[in-house]
Formats: C-alpha cells, sequence, structure tokens
C-alpha cells in the first residue's frame, strides 16, 4: 500500500515539475495582461500580433522549409540506407548501426560545433544551406532508427517468389517490401520533422547572419526582454511538437491493428 502511494507521489511530482512550467506558459499566452503577476482577463491578442509580424512569420517559414525538407531528405537517404545494410552481414551491419547511433549519443553542441568547423574548412557559406544540410546530418540516424526494426520483419522468401513470378527488383520493392515498411518511414519521417522543429544548438552553430528559425528567433527575442507573443509562440511549437510525437507513435500502431 505504502509502495504504491510513494509509487503515485514520484510520478505526480515528474510530471508537476515537467509540465507546470509549460502549463504556466500556455496560461500566460492568454493573459491580457503584459505583466506576469497580474491576471487581466483572457485574450487572443498576443496571437495576433504574433501572426502580424513578419519577421516572426518569415523565421517561421524558414523552420518549417528546413524540417520539411530535411526529414524529407533523411527519410530517403535513411530508407536506402537501411536496404543496403540489410543486405550485409550481420557482423559490418552491426558495426554501421554502431556508427550511425554515434550522432544520436553525442552531445548537440559538440555536433553544432563540428558541423560549423566542417563548413568553413569546406568554404560554404553560412545561411540556409548549412542549416539545412546539418539537420539531414542530425535526422538520419533517427530515420534509420525507425525503419531498420522494419527491415528486420521482413521475410525475403516473398521477394524472392515476387523475382520469380517475373517482377522486376523495383516492381518487387514496390509491391512487396515497401508497403511492409512504410509504416517505419512514415514514422522517421514525422521523428526527423519534429527533431528539425524544435532543433535549437546546432541551428545556433550553422546559421549565418540574416536567416533564423523559430527556436533562434526566441532566443534572441528573449535576450531583449520576455514579450507575451514569445509565451503565445512557444505555446504553439509545444502543442505542434506534441500532435507530430502523437502521431509518430500512433501511426505505425494503427497501420499494424489495420492489417
Amino acid at each position: 500500500m505504502m509502495k504504491t502511494v510513494a509509487r503515485k507521489i514520484y510520478i505526480a511530482l515528474i510530471f508537476i515539475f515537467l509540465y507546470a512550467p509549460i502549463v504556466t506558459l500556455i496560461v500566460l499566452s492568454f493573459n491580457a495582461s503584459k505583466t506576469r503577476a497580474k491576471w487581466g482577463g483572457f485574450t487572443l491578442k498576443w496571437y495576433k500580433s504574433l501572426f502580424e509580424n513578419q519577421v516572426i512569420m518569415q523565421a517561421l517559414v524558414n523552420t518549417l522549409a528546413i524540417a520539411f525538407l530535411s526529414a524529407l531528405t533523411a527519410t530517403i537517404i535513411g530508407t536506402i540506407s537501411c536496404i543496403a545494410m540489410q543486405g550485409m552481414k550481420k557482423r559490418n551491419r552491426t558495426i554501421l548501426m554502431g556508427i550511425t547511433n554515434i550522432p544520436m549519443l553525442n552531445a548537440e553542441i559538440v555536433t553544432g560545433i563540428s558541423l560549423m568547423l566542417l563548413f568553413i574548412s569546406l568554404g560554404i557559406k553560412f545561411g540556409f544551406l548549412t542549416i539545412l544540410l546539418a539537420h539531414i546530418t542530425f535526422n538520419i540516424p533517427y530515420v534509420i532508427l525507425s525503419v531498420m526494426p522494419r527491415m528486420k520483419q521482413l521475410n525475403p522468401s516473398t521477394y524472392e517468389a515476387a523475382l520469380d513470378l517475373g517482377a522486376s527488383h523495383l516492381q518487387a520493392f514496390f509491391k512487396v517490401v515497401f508497403p511492409d515498411i512504410l509504416p517505419g518511414i512514415l514514422s522517421g519521417f514525422l521523428m526527423a520533422f519534429t527533431m528539425s522543429l524544435d532543433d535549437f544548438i546546432i541551428t545556433h552553430f550553422t546559421k549565418g547572419p540574416g536567416i533564423d528559425t523559430l527556436s533562434t528567433k526566441i532566443y534572441t527575442e528573449v535576450k531583449k526582454g520576455i514579450k507575451p507573443e514569445m509565451y503565445a509562440l512557444s505555446a504553439i511549437i509545444f502543442v505542434t511538437v506534441l500532435v507530430l510525437l502523437v502521431l509518430v507513435n500512433y501511426t505505425p500502431k494503427s497501420k499494424r491493428q489495420n492489417k
């Protein structure tokens, strides 16, 4: 009995420490008063002011464009890599998977500085392209992590049977292999999109002057002083990421249940 109560209290405290600041931020985004100490009534004016701010809207466009393009490119490269690794010997595949997992285990600041130095050494001008390349780099391991388990579940005999029945390698892949690994591909794409959407550290080190994403723009604005519009922007980012994470976890499961 005591253990059950203690466990519930422990879980409740974790949720309070994790989500109380976020709930407070969301509530303040609807506060008509500019001061955090006084409730001035419910309002949506900060959201209206946010969407009328052209600088923030441009940062939003940059964020969505980079997130979509990096997730799409990483999904294509990651899926092709999984197909290639599946045809390797177990030892070589294990080594490559270990190398692939390093960026996920590595500190983001190390990855950000490393990519920054790489772009400098290659003479690439910092801007949209460098952010995109950086996001593709750190998104690929997450795609592989999502697709590879689906590849391991495939039955090679079905692919070989399709070839024996006269299908080309490309036809056999899209008719037999692709439908089975599609849930993993979708999950990997959504995960990559989410990771790119809320990244700050790597973007901070690889962006150039004159370009901002939402995360770097929030950081710049907060240094000048906290404005109510930043509450609204942070609330929107949190809800968007939350929805994407739910989709990442729900989509593959629903597809398996439908089968």
